[in-house]
């Protein structure tokens, strides 16, 4: 799926999850691991496109965090093997 995006989506993804991994690398330091970095920047990626209860914003939020967190920690894997290069 990500090699289908255009080509500027590609490269944001490659440079977002590249920095939210290079500081879950340093998490022993920061304590911002893949779990907390992904409930925090969940929220501001992807939303519902119509209100709804709370009970379904939190179900939503959920599961766009673990999407998010798997990212993170596969990223490497998902937007080449030389993310860290990119800085």
């Amino acid at each position: 799926l990500v090699n289908q995006l255009p080509e500027a989506n590609l490269i944001l993804l490659r440079y977002l999850f590249g920095v939210l991994h290079h500081i879950e690398q340093n998490s022993g330091v920061n304590q911002m691991n893949a779990f907390n970095l992904a409930l925090c920047i969940a929220p501001n990626m992807l939303w519902l496109p119509s209100p709804t209860g709370p009970e379904e914003e939190s179900r939503s939020t959920k599961k766009v965090a673990l999407l998010v967190q798997f990212l993170i920690e596969n990223s490497g894997e998902i937007f080449g093997g030389d993310i860290a290069s990119l800085f």
